[in-house]
């Protein structure tokens, strides 16, 4: 930005104390809880005792575990993952490590990634939070109770 938009020269020193301002600033609103998604929230916390349930992010996975932390999170989950592994990759991997039947596993998520991470490892893909997700969905949530009544029981 400095280079190409400000026509400044900028030393790597400044660079790097901009991208950790930067992360202190996004984790500080990232672990905030006015963020959390209740219904979302509600949902992990009746099943996750029934149904095992992992966290696949792009989000760097060292800051991922640090807000999950921060935000009380990590006990509903078997495992959280994050980058820089590929979404792909770790859905996969997830599935292979937990001895998963495929046919049986069906990912949540609000993003094209999530989207394509669940199609590339056959899974069933349900949107969230995102209307845009509603056109390619095999099954977008409007409501989660619809959601539980149809799938859970």
């Amino acid at each position: 930005m400095f280079e190409n938009i400000l026509g400044q020269s900028i030393s790597e020193e400044a660079v790097n104390e901009y991208a950790e301002g930067y992360s202190k600033l996004m984790l500080a609103e990232l672990t905030d809880k006015k963020y959390i998604i209740h219904d979302t929230l509600d949902f992990i916390k009746r099943h996750y005792m029934h149904i095992p349930m992992h966290v696949a992010s792009g989000t760097e996975q060292k800051e991922l575990r640090y807000i999950c932390k921060c935000l009380d999170l990590t006990q509903y989950f078997v495992s959280i993952y994050g980058s820089p592994a590929p979404k792909n990759d770790v859905v996969h991997d997830i599935i292979k490590e937990n001895g998963y039947d495929r046919y049986q596993v069906a990912m949540i998520g609000d993003s094209q990634a999530d989207y394509d991470a669940a199609k590339h490892n056959g899974l069933i893909f349900c949107g969230y939070n995102g209307e845009r997700l509603r056109a390619f969905s095999d099954y977008y949530i409007d409501d989660y109770k619809a959601f539980e009544k149809e799938y859970i029981g």
